[in-house]
């Protein structure tokens, strides 16, 4: 069953295009989110008008994207209404899709469905509405420790076999290369030089991370990509999101038992949007405020 949201997307998209019968190609596009049926969708259209799939107004791909961004506000009261484990876990999977650094995924996500540590996580975010009313908790997690036993996992789960040599090179040399930092920093002087002379003889070089500082923006930028997918994904499904930066780390890392590499960089709160939910009318500045073509 779809849901009627789904439903009205459907309608929306069939009056957008004008076209009779279109409603079950638009059916495929929706249960290609909210089911998982196929990784992309390839829509032709029905008529003989010449419509184009690469024009941006007429793909019903742009339209439903173009609804769940446009419509996703940061929602600080939610409804009664709970997010089920199945949609919550679909969000979940569909926020690890995200683009990351080499496949690295620096990322946790911790749902804190537990009622005392709810009680006490909504204490730590200091009692904002948006946790308080949430029908899911969520800590999103950067991880500066997990790099090396990642790098190990993807050449154990890699999908090819024999995993390619220039593969097993990149994740057991040039990913070393790029973290580790040594007793007092030694490697990262050693790298830092090395780099330095690279770039005056052979040109532009990536500057590996020499600073703990570096690293925790590197799993700090990759993770806030995934939580970005994340409150997309509760949108789509219906559902609303509030990142939240108002917490105390320090606390809450204590109550979710997180060492000193694991790194909360915002608390979000999900749930169906009240009514009263949406505290001000959104507005942006002007694009070309902030858009440079060079």
């Amino acid at each position: 069953m779809l849901k009627k949201s789904s439903i009205e997307l459907i309608g929306k998209l069939s009056n957008a295009f004008g076209v009779s019968g279109f409603e079950d190609e638009a059916v495929a596009v929706i249960k290609s989110y909210t089911e998982n049926e196929k990784n992309k969708v390839e829509i032709k259209a029905s008529n003989n008008n010449n419509d184009s799939l690469a024009m941006p107004n007429h793909t019903p791909q742009l339209q439903a994207f173009t609804q769940v961004v446009e419509s996703r506000r940061s929602v600080r009261r939610f409804t009664d209404t709970p997010i089920s484990d199945e949609v919550m876990a679909d969000c979940l999977r569909l926020a690890m899709l995200a683009p990351n650094s080499s496949n690295l995924q620096p990322w946790e996500f911790y749902v804190i469905d537990s009622s005392d540590k709810r009680k006490r996580a909504i204490k730590n975010c200091m009692g904002q509405n948006a946790a308080k009313t949430s029908a899911r908790l969520i800590a999103v997690v950067a991880r500066t420790d997990i790099w090396q036993d990642h790098a190990k996992q993807i050449l154990n789960e890699y999908p090819d076999n024999p995993v390619p040599k220039k593969v097993k090179d990149y994740y057991t040399k040039v990913v070393a290369m790029d973290f580790l930092r040594g007793p007092a920093n030694v490697v990262s002087a050693a790298k830092w030089g090395a780099t330095q002379v690279v770039r005056r003889v052979k040109g532009p070089i990536k500057s590996p991370y020499y600073t703990f500082e570096d690293t925790k923006n590197w799993a700090t930028n990759n993770t806030a990509l995934a939580a970005q997918n994340l409150m997309l994904a509760l949108r789509a499904y219906g559902f609303d999101s509030c990142a939240m930066g108002g917490f105390d780390e320090p606390a809450m890392k204590q109550l979710l038992g997180l060492n000193e590499d694991q790194h909360i960089i915002m608390m979000i709160g999900a749930g169906e949007r009240a009514d009263n939910g949406v505290y001000n009318t959104q507005f942006r500045f002007d694009q070309d405020q902030f858009v440079h073509y060079v």
